[in-house]
């Protein structure tokens, strides 16, 4: 059975970083697998793709911020600098593409729970 689980979401000051982890069980090799982000009361975005091949892409709105990574055990990674109020929300990883542009939350076949980001001024 599939699972994707996040961690290390919390708190941080405007400025300050995180890294977040996906750990994943039971996904075929070389897929896509991306990162979204949920504001309250918003709908849900991607921010960060990586491809099988390893290409990435991102969000406008994190370029040069955020870095996308995964390793050989398929655990997908989002290092978060220069954190910005914005950027609070909830964090979901998606993974296995089904067709549809990137960032589009109808795109992925499976989801993680979330973990939550909150960013302080």
């Amino acid at each position: 059975q599939v699972q994707l689980v996040e961690s290390g979401g919390g708190s941080a000051q405007a400025g300050g970083s995180l890294k977040l982890t996906c750990t994943t069980s039971s996904l075929p090799e070389n897929i896509h697998m991306a990162w979204f982000h949920q504001a309250q009361g918003k709908e849900r975005e991607g921010v960060a793709v990586i491809t099988g091949g390893g290409v990435t892409n991102y969000a406008d709105t994190v370029k040069d911020r955020f870095t996308i990574s995964k390793d050989n055990a398929n655990t997908l990674y989002l290092q978060m600098n220069n954190l910005k109020p914005e950027d609070t929300g909830m964090y979901y990883c998606a993974a296995y593409f089904i067709g549809g542009r990137w960032y589009w939350d109808t795109t992925y076949k499976y989801w993680g729970q979330g973990t939550q980001v909150t960013v302080s001024s």
